[in-house]
């Protein structure tokens, strides 16, 4: 649930709210942008938020945010706004986006609708477009390592320690058999090819057999 200023509720209320969509960009170096679908520019939060810059409200909205995963959000270039070139050398990647919702006659007066993490960005079709992430999009992430039979290791990198040019044309199929009698590289598996698979859970005692645990 947001928290709406009284002043803009009672504004909201009256209908004398003249309502607005403003996005504030925030780059990792401190750069800060501003836009906003309003026919003119508007200074919120101490930023100028450019008119006539291709940004909408359909163009982020719809699943920027709370929730997790990716949207995007689609502009276009501006040598006063987002560059090409700067878009190009990875300065909006990991930037923040904040989008509110604004009276334009009283641009103090505003709500925050949702907040996102720039997690790509490309030129596409004469303009921009940016990949955002909710904020719930980090517990998609996995942290830490799978624990598994295989190597976890791309084959030739700095945990593998194969050197791929000594086997030329060689894959990996990431078993322990493999990595060890292929490559010669037991030491360094990544995988742990004593650990119960999913048949294990599925085994039973056969009658007839001696059962002592030895298949184990």
């Amino acid at each position: 649930m947001r928290a709406v200023p009284q002043a803009l509720a009672a504004r909201i209320e009256s209908g004398a709210a003249s309502l607005c969509h403003v996005w504030i960009l925030t780059r990792r170096d401190g750069v800060r942008l501003g836009f906003t679908d309003h026919d003119r520019d508007l200074a919120v939060d101490g930023a100028t938020c450019r008119a006539a810059s291709g940004w909408t409200a359909g163009a982020a909205e719809t699943a920027a945010g709370f929730a997790p995963g990716t949207a995007t959000a689609i502009g276009g270039f501006d040598d006063a706004g987002l560059s090409e070139v700067d878009l190009a050398a990875g300065l909006y990647d990991g930037a923040t986006v904040a989008c509110r919702l604004v009276d334009w006659s009283a641009p103090g007066l505003g709500v925050d609708l949702w907040r996102a993490t720039v997690a790509g960005a490309k030129a596409e079709g004469g303009g921009f477009t940016l990949a955002l992430e909710g904020p719930l999009a980090a517990l998609d992430r996995v942290a830490g390592r799978t624990f598994g039979r295989s190597c976890d290791a791309a084959f030739g990198d700095g945990r593998c320690g194969v050197d791929v040019a000594a086997f030329p044309g060689a894959t990996c199929d990431k078993r322990w058999a493999t990595c060890r009698e292929v490559f010669g590289n037991g030491v360094n598996f990544r995988g742990f090819p004593s650990a119960p698979g999913e048949d294990f859970l599925t085994l039973y005692p056969s009658e007839g057999e001696r059962n002592d645990g030895g298949r184990r």
